[in-house]
């Protein structure tokens, strides 16, 4: 067994690995590279010896090249849980709208190419998978030329249906891709837990240097930017992923809702179509939720269909309502995609209200290096936006307790509460400083690390 990696091993964008077996491979996530990562979607290795596709879950850093993987000739099963395999389209259509300007039926042939080689499989159950040369694939006397492999998802606390996965060798060996670990203790999704055991064990390092602030400390931050939005007016803009982060504020801004009453003289406007989409998806699986979450139901409350919260479904409701904004800086909280700032409709709000002191920029996710989201994060004072340089007034606020990856102590729980200590630690899905630092740390307990 060896892996290739086409991608996510020395970047946190285009997560792509191929698990080569002595019959076939399995690749695991195929991802778009973004930010200062982006490079050509074409699938540019061989797919030959591919049998399947494994997701681990459904962002656009890790199954945005599909439709590419398609068009290079890619025939087989697609593993995924349930949840994912209906994200997975809902992530994919808006790109293949404004980045290849396909028309509603073209995009529609290329997802239900995709939902016929979808095989979802819940958490927890073994699914083997038959790895075959290419001319065995028929059932002709070369049908014994083949291995069985077995993989298993495991919730990854990430966003809803992620997954980390376990492949079971025929020699009971088992190889372990966490994908994205999600942060323990967060209110919507529950904890991943650590598998019993992991020979080689590959595993994100996004935050391996970093420690983020804790849910009720995010809480009390985002009270107290609304409070000061309130006091002095404007708008409060967090840009946000469509999954997972967008879910998490809305419950904790539901939160407060209960708790403080603090959004009477405060409108919460959802203004992204694919996370009002995505949120309907997060409350039909609610049986993933968390049990804090579950609880809420059971007292009648509804955290991600909130009475203040307001859904913008058309694009003319958003020109009206940033127009608006603009002119009489009005308190609002505006949720709104993309969480790197690289497109959707926060854009039109960061261009029109980036220049106001009142406005608050509140970012709750990592931001890759080259995007406006990291700009601004780093503090410049101009921004091109739409071919236009924006002045930079508006407060930028981060709040790493919203990150949907595990910092470095819930890394190293993870690891630590594998039963048999993994032979061998692949970092990967890391910057090089953030790889570097959780090696070395790594490194100080005794395991054998390959960064």
């Amino acid at each position: 067994m060896r892996t290739l990696h086409h991608g996510g091993k020395h970047t946190v964008t285009g997560s792509c690995h191929e698990v080569q077996f002595e019959h076939g491979s399995l690749l695991i996530d195929c991802g778009q590279f973004q930010g200062k990562d982006v490079r050509p979607m074409d699938v540019e290795f061989s797919i030959e010896q591919v049998r399947a596709l494994v997701l681990t879950h459904a962002h656009i850093d890790h199954v945005g090249r599909l439709p590419w993987l398609l068009a290079a000739g890619f025939s087989g099963p697609i593993y995924c849980t349930p949840a994912t395999a209906e994200l997975v389209p809902l992530m994919l259509d808006d790109g293949l709208k404004l980045q290849l300007g396909m028309d509603k039926p073209q995009r529609q042939r290329v997802l239900e190419a995709l939902n016929k080689r979808f095989v979802p499989i819940e958490y927890g159950v073994w699914q083997g998978v038959v790895l075959s040369p290419p001319d065995s694939q028929g059932g002709d006397a070369l049908s014994c030329c083949c291995e069985t492999v077995e993989i298993r998802f495991n919730p990854a606390g990430h966003i809803l249906g992620s997954a980390y996965v376990e492949i079971r060798q025929e020699n009971g060996e088992v190889i372990v891709f966490s994908g994205d670990l999600g942060p323990s203790d967060t209110p919507l999704l529950p904890d991943p837990v650590a598998p019993p055991r992991a020979d080689v064990l590959y595993i994100e390092s996004t935050y391996g240097n970093k420690q983020h602030d804790s849910v009720a400390h995010r809480a009390e931050r985002l009270e107290a930017i609304i409070n000061r939005s309130l006091q002095d007016g404007g708008v409060i803009i967090i840009p946000a992923f469509s999954v997972g982060r967008t879910q998490e504020l809305l419950f904790d801004i539901e939160q407060l809702i209960h708790q403080r009453g603090i959004t009477d003289r405060i409108p919460i406007i959802l203004d992204s179509p694919m996370a009002s989409e995505v949120t309907r998806s997060y409350r039909r699986y609610r049986e993933l939720w968390s049990k804090e979450a579950k609880q809420r139901l059971e007292y009648h409350r509804h955290p991600l269909a909130f009475d203040q919260c307001v859904v913008l479904e058309h694009y003319r409701e958003h020109l009206a309502l940033v127009n608006r904004l603009a002119k009489t800086g009005e308190p609002a909280i505006v949720v709104a995609a993309s969480g790197m700032c690289e497109g959707g409709r926060v854009m039109g709000y960061l261009k029109a209200l980036l220049t106001d002191v009142r406005t608050d920029v509140l970012f709750a996710g990592y931001q890759a290096q080259g995007t406006l989201g990291c700009a601004l994060q780093s503090g410049a004072k101009r921004v091109e936006i739409a071919d236009e340089w924006i002045n930079v007034r508006a407060q930028i606020h981060t709040m790493s307790g919203y990150s949907a990856h595990a910092d470095q102590t819930d890394l190293l729980r993870f690891i630590q509460g594998i039963d048999v200590p993994p032979k061998e630690i692949h970092l990967i899905h890391g910057e090089a400083e953030a790889k570097t630092a959780f090696k070395d740390c790594l490194q100080k307990l005794g395991y054998h690390v390959i960064e």
